[in-house]
């Protein structure tokens, strides 16, 4: 059993303080170790660099042990001296501390909810939940959200602050290196400027029944989807219903053990019931785990034997655990490649914000599109039973297969996309007779970009040949 400082040692790799940045952008390593850093033994918080608000270590500067909106700025600690720049920072560990949510309890006001054993009122909601009506339960869940729209960090109702971030530390390596240009591996096969997928986690028998359903209006759109079952309680697993999903191409995932809000609730009970999820796992050969509710403890993953997870959210404000990885791109957690949820899921859009869902999807996708990120959905069977759903849920495939058409989105399968992300992650960039050459399995997709640096702004020039200041 790992603990969260031997979890947390694994996952920064070390001295290595570029490594998340590398990773993500998989550039030549060679010109960001032109850019280094101070280590530290500083208390963590909050602080200011720009425009980001940030929460880490800073070294000789000052932070804020909670959120607020008067952050101490540490831009005049970046030092530029002799061709090299140095950071007050490590930039790995401030990319980790918002995608492993390390900032939670530091954001001011009651946003930290976490499944564990201690709330009673949470053993008694999850006790009586069966017996509530839908409209009762409704009524429950908007008392607990009631303060959503007023939680300050993340920023709602899509978050970009590690991207952001990344751009920031590229200019930098660009400034510190006298480069033109720098190139990097693109981040989706066969020049896609970003991606989608669509899954379903199915809650009830009612909602697995509705599933075929689901297939047959994607098949119209030809949009492929992965849906997430319950193993046990809550409904019996038809094998019916896994033929039909295989057989459209799409992708059966675990959903949890018995949805019941307790996986999560203490490490032994966790690490208990994750074996017998492996095992179903293994039954069903799914590859892709969801945990119900979206509770998580991201140091416990490596109890699971999944290839990929999409249990956090990229702002978590209308979810009883709170939080948010701050991204729109996918990340690994130790072996597990991180697909995060970067869109409100359909009951929440429904019942607790009250606005247009077509509008606010819209909103969230051209926010995702900018950064050329990952959008990605839930919708219930369980919730588009009734005919006003379903005509909103084509609406919303209509969207899709529009973006796509448009946008040169890439509409993968969550699998396609652990694939890729493992593919592209082994890739490397290479000088060949004065020019620049990816190798590796699956290079054959794989693009070309480049980072550059006009009028002092950061410009990517795109696979396509059209370039975009960022």
């Amino acid at each position: 059993m790992k603990t969260e400082a031997q979890f947390s040692t694994e996952l920064a790799g070390g001295p290595n303080f570029h490594r998340a940045f590398i990773d993500h952008m998989k550039c030549p390593q060679v010109f960001a170790e032109l850019v280094d850093c101070s280590g530290t033994d500083a208390v963590e918080g909050f602080f200011r660099l720009g425009d980001l608000r940030l929460y880490g270590r800073i070294n000789g500067g000052q932070v804020r042990p909670s959120y607020a909106s008067d952050l101490p700025r540490v831009d005049d600690l970046v030092v530029r001296k002799g061709g090299t720049i140095r950071l007050p920072f490590n930039p790995t560990e401030i990319i980790e501390n918002l995608r492993l949510e390390r900032y939670v309890d530091a954001v001011s006001g009651e946003t930290t909810h976490v499944a564990d054993n201690k709330s009673l009122v949470r053993k008694i909601y999850y006790s009586l939940r069966p017996l509530f009506p839908v409209p009762f339960r409704r009524i429950l869940q908007r008392i607990a959200l009631r303060n959503w729209s007023t939680i300050p960090f993340p920023a709602w109702p899509v978050d970009t602050t590690v991207e952001n971030f990344m751009n920031w530390l590229f200019s930098l390596i660009l400034e510190a290196s006298g480069e033109k240009e720098i190139p990097f591996i693109w981040y989706w096969p066969r020049n896609h400027m970003s991606c989608a997928i669509m899954t379903h986690d199915v809650e009830t028998g009612e909602g697995q029944d509705f599933c075929p359903t689901m297939l047959e209006m994607e098949r119209e759109y030809g949009i492929r989807s992965a849906f997430e079952l319950v193993p046990e309680v809550r409904y019996v697993v038809s094998e019916a219903i896994l033929g039909a999903i295989r057989d459209a191409g799409s992708e059966v995932c675990i959903h949890g053990l018995n949805h019941d809000g307790r996986l999560f609730s203490s490490e032994e009970l966790f690490r208990s019931r994750a074996e017998a999820i492996n095992q179903y796992a293994l039954k069903w050969k799914a590859k892709g785990f969801r945990s119900p509710i979206m509770y998580r403890n991201q140091n416990w993953y490596d109890a699971f034997k999944f290839s990929y997870d999409m249990s956090v959210p990229n702002v978590a404000h209308l979810d009883p655990q709170r939080g948010g990885c701050c991204s729109v791109f996918p990340y690994f957690i130790g072996n597990i490649l991180e697909l995060p949820l970067t869109t409100i899921q359909d009951y929440a859009l429904y019942n607790i914000v009250g606005s247009d869902p077509m509008e606010m999807w819209t909103r969230q996708m051209d926010a995702i599109l900018s950064k050329h990120g990952l959008v990605s959905f839930i919708i219930h069977p369980d919730y588009t039973t009734e005919r006003e759903k379903q005509a909103l849920y084509r609406r919303l495939l209509g969207l899709l297969r529009k973006q796509s058409d448009e946008r040169d989105v890439w509409l993968a399968l969550p699998g396609e996309v652990d694939q890729w992300w493992r593919e592209r992650g082994a890739m490397s960039l290479v000088q060949q007779n004065g020019k620049w050459a990816i190798l590796g399995k699956g290079s054959e997709r794989a693009a070309l970009a480049y980072a550059r640096l006009e009028d002092g702004a950061l410009t990517y020039v795109l696979p396509n040949g059209s370039s975009e200041k960022v």
